[in-house]
């Protein structure tokens, strides 16, 4: 692959813009297991290596387990989630995949488990995710391999 834009360089004030929407999802008051739970699954649906890499680690820092990181792709089937975050990777799952539409049962589901701000701020995390992934696709970003 040819080397990329440093967008943050090239476009430093959309980039700003980026910073500022993660900055206010750091600081919405959603629970730090729902934020990375939304950002790995949503990563792992776009393909974002770079992404996937850093929210893993991220997770693990504040106590995730490997079990529920490993299962993540397949929650639909395991008894690790509980009620809210069932809800919260059903919609991370329909917004992400937003061309399919965000269907009336996965947004009641998540209505009926989530208070009407914690579900704004859900919603804002997911858009926020995306649009990292999306910043980190199309310019290249990889992560760094391990020693």
């Amino acid at each position: 692959m040819s080397n990329r834009i440093k967008i943050d360089k090239v476009e430093a004030a959309g980039y700003k813009a980026m910073l500022q929407m993660e900055s206010y999802v750091q600081s919405s008051g959603i629970a730090p297991r729902h934020k990375e739970l939304i950002k790995i699954r949503a990563s792992q649906i776009n393909g974002c290596a770079f992404c996937i890499d850093m929210h893993t680690r991220d997770a693990r820092k504040q106590g995730e387990t490997e079990q529920r990181i490993y299962a993540l792709n397949a929650w639909r089937e395991t008894p690790f989630f509980d009620e809210q975050e069932r809800a919260i990777l059903a919609l991370t799952e329909q917004v992400t995949l937003i061309p399919n539409g965000v269907s009336d049962e996965v947004y009641a589901e998540a209505e009926a488990v989530l208070e009407p701000d914690y579900l704004a701020k859900v919603i804002m995390a997911i858009i926020t995710i995306n649009g990292w992934n999306r910043i980190a696709i199309s310019t290249g970003m990889k992560p760094a391999k391990q020693a």
